[in-house]
This record gives C-alpha cells, sequence and structure tokens, in this order.
C-alpha cells in the first residue's frame, strides 16, 4: 500500500497547475447516460475515482475513449446494462449519480447504495423522494435501489435538505421527463452549474442553476456535445492552504477565485496577499499566519471540503480558531492525527477549538478520508523532521499527482509502497 513521505519545513514556491474538477466530472460522466451519442470532456482529472466512474460506466455498456493528456469520449449508444453492483459502487458515494440519468433514458435502474469517505451519514432518501415525485417506482431491497417508470413525470420537488448529489442526480432526471420540474432548495454549487452549463449543450433546457430554485422543461432527446470541465476549486483552496502555511510564494495556474470568495476571505484574514488574475491565483505568505475561525455551511458559504485544510494552518496559526462544522457529524476524525504531530485540538461536539503551537513535529498519521488526507499533507510541510502518511488511497481519490505538483513548488515529498 503507498504513503506518502514529506520532509517539512521548506516554503512552496513557483507556478503550478490545477486539475479539472473531481465533483464537477463525476456528475457530467453520468449524464453521458442520457443520449446516444458522444459527449466528448476535457480537462478531466485523473483520479481514482474517475477511474472507478468509468469502469462503472463501461460496465453498463458506454463506450470510452481517451482523446489526448486529459480528455474523454463517451459513447452511450450501446447502453444495455442498467445496474451498479456493490462491487463497484462501494468505494465512492458518487455512483448514485447514475440513478437518475438510468431511470430517465431506460426506464428502469438497479443501483447498489454507495460507499465512500467515512465522514457521516450522507443518505440517498432525497433522491428516491424526488424521483418518486416524478412517478417513480422505487424499492430498496437487499442494499439496492430498485426504480421503474415508462417515463419520468415533471413535478414539484422541494427538499428537505440542500443535497449537492441530490439536486445533480434530479435535474438529470428531469431532462427526459415529461413536463416541467422545479427544484426548490436546490444546491447552489459551482458543480451543479457546470452540470447544467454541459446538459444545456446537450439540448437540455435548464433555468435557475447557482440558485435555489432550477426549472427543467422536459426533452424527448438529448444529443451529444463537447464540454470542459471548470477547474478545481478545493485543490485550488488546498495549494493556498499549503503555500500559507509554509510562508511560500506561489501562482496557482487554470484556475479562478471565482468559486472561492470564501476562502479567500479567510487566507486574507490570515495575513496573506493574494492577486487574482483571469486563470490563475498568486498567493504570498506572512512569515507566520493569523488564526482564523470559520464555519461551514453550503456555498457560496464556507466549503466543508475545506475544513480540515483550515483546521491545519490554525495548527501552527498565531492565535486561537473555533471551527464550527454543520455538514457532516463526523468529519473531525484528522484532529487526532494532527495532534500526533503535536497540534493542540480539543474536540466539542460538532466545535473544535485549535490552538496555535510554534512547530509541528513529524511522525507517522493515518489518513481518514479524502480532505483529512489533505490536512496532514499540509501538516507535514510545515512539520520539522519527517511525516509519514499512511492509507493514501483517499488522496488519490481527489487531488491529481499531488506528490509531482508539491515538488514542484519546492516540497521534498515522495511516494514510497
Amino acid at each position: 500500500m503507498d504513503k506518502l513521505l514529506i520532509t517539512g519545513g521548506r516554503p512552496l514556491s513557483g507556478e503550478v497547475a490545477i486539475s479539472g474538477a473531481k465533483n464537477a466530472a463525476l456528475p457530467i460522466l453520468c449524464a453521458s447516460l442520457l443520449t446516444a451519442e458522444p459527449l466528448h470532456l476535457t480537462n478531466v482529472p485523473h483520479l481514482n475515482d474517475i477511474s472507478t466512474m468509468l469502469r462503472l460506466l463501461g460496465g453498463m455498456g458506454v463506450g470510452i475513449t481517451l482523446d489526448g493528456a486529459d480528455g474523454l469520449l463517451l459513447d452511450g449508444s450501446g447502453l444495455n446494462n442498467p445496474v451498479a453492483s456493490y462491487e463497484m459502487v462501494k468505494t465512492m458515494r458518487a455512483s448514485i449519480l447514475v440513478l437518475g440519468p438510468l431511470l430517465a433514458r431506460c426506464g428502469e435502474a438497479r443501483v447498489s447504495l454507495p460507499g465512500g469517505c467515512a465522514i457521516g451519514a450522507r443518505p440517498v432518501d432525497q433522491h428516491i423522494k424526488g424521483l418518486q415525485a416524478m412517478g417513480a417506482d422505487i424499492r430498496v431491497e437487499q442494499g439496492y435501489v430498485h426504480a421503474q417508470a415508462s417515463r419520468l413525470k415533471g413535478a414539484r420537488i422541494c427538499t428537505d435538505m440542500v443535497t449537492v448529489t441530490g439536486t445533480e442526480n434530479l435535474m438529470m432526471a428531469a431532462c427526459l421527463a415529461e413536463g416541467e420540474t422545479i427544484i426548490e432548495n436546490a444546491a447552489r454549487e459551482p458543480e451543479v452549474v457546470d452540470l447544467a452549463n454541459c446538459l444545456i449543450s446537450m439540448g437540455a433546457r435548464i433555468s435557475g442553476a447557482g440558485t435555489d430554485v432550477i426549472r427543467i422543461q422536459g426533452v424527448a432527446r438529448l444529443h451529444g456535445a463537447t464540454h470542459a470541465i471548470m477547474p478545481d476549486r478545493i485543490e485550488t483552496g488546498t495549494y493556498l492552504c499549503a503555500a500559507a502555511v509554509t510562508g511560500g510564494d506561489v501562482r496557482l495556474l487554470k484556475t479562478s477565485a471565482a468559486y472561492l470568495d470564501s476562502v479567500v476571505d479567510k487566507l486574507l484574514d490570515a495575513g496573506c496577499e493574494i492577486t487574482v488574475e483571469r486563470d490563475a491565483i498568486r498567493l504570498v505568505a506572512p512569515p507566520r499566519v493569523q488564526a482564523v475561525s470559520l464555519r461551514t455551511a453550503p456555498y457560496p458559504a464556507f466549503p466543508t471540503d475545506m475544513q480540515a485544510q483550515f483546521m491545519a494552518l490554525n495548527c501552527v496559526a498565531n492565535g486561537v480558531a473555533t471551527i464550527r462544522e454543520t455538514i457532516f457529524e463526523n468529519r473531525f476524525m484528522h484532529a487526532n492525527e494532527l495532534m500526533r504531530l503535536g497540534a493542540n485540538i480539543q474536540i466539542e461536539g460538532s466545535n473544535a477549538v485549535v490552538r496555535g503551537v510554534d512547530r509541528l513535529e513529524g511522525a507517522t498519521v493515518m489518513a481518514t478520508d479524502l480532505r483529512a488526507s489533505a490536512s496532514l499533507v499540509i501538516a507535514g510541510l510545515v512539520a520539522q523532521g519527517e511525516t509519514l502518511i499512511d492509507r493514501i488511497y483517499h488522496l488519490d481519490r481527489g487531488y491529481e499527482r499531488i506528490e509531482e505538483k508539491l515538488a514542484r513548488l519546492g516540497a521534498q515529498v515522495q511516494r514510497v509502497t
């Protein structure tokens, strides 16, 4: 099993390109199920979750052709097996995103309940309720969602909670439904907008993406299209945090600050200088960052996927910070691992109080989920001595060639087996 060995204490410096967004690419890959014509995607990141999704789609009959370094051609004309087995989906929650497209196009779907990171309950009941409102007959038996519908009907759906994958699943299903579907309390994340833009280029009629009310006028069929995946805002934020914590000066390419207002604001509060360009961001860190308190909430508030990285930043910051996690109830598992490096963290329910220390010391730590892995990398970059991070398969789910990119910025980091 691979591990990451980091020798800390070096400021990050230089330029590195940001990859396409995992959380945008996964639902857009599933959009290929909605049409018999080819869907051409560019800026697709090379990640384990992407590979898993491609294997899942391939098993359903979708033709997959690589096109250059970051391009894919997906051909859904051979779709013949609307089943997502447990073996295929147990490691990735995003697999539930095939449910809506399969049901809309094939009239049936059999999808295993998903797995993924162990960061708390993430129920799929909102997906099921929404599809039932559109006329689907759904049973959950032996760990599988069995869904049938001759043709989905447009409906008004108000979700009980803001759910990104739920919004995406229902939006895709509604594209081929009869009549108008209105999704209220919809997720507003940029990845939802990116999916909507791809669907619109395929002939879907969608308005309101990026707001809490999305309207979809169903059409009889969708056609092929070409779409570029948006840059990964969480990868961007992670490298910005790594530069801030190490006292670095980095310029991130092929990305945008447009989706990162809350993260940029916190980094400014921490004392960083940030220069925003059209497709790049530069951060110059102070000698020591200031502690910043935060509260996670759905977009456009502070993202839960950046909480762990800012906890690592606060571990060596000047002052005391309080972090409140409101999205997932089990997302402080990285705190114990950070404490192995010498961090001073107190967990009180959904709050973490982080008192900055003068230095962290390298140690062996274990990744517990994707973003926890990133926090350990950031801490390892600033810790004195060597930090060995175990179970980095979590990291490979969401960060493309992280050791190569960090090495390009001057970090001493290597993958070891």
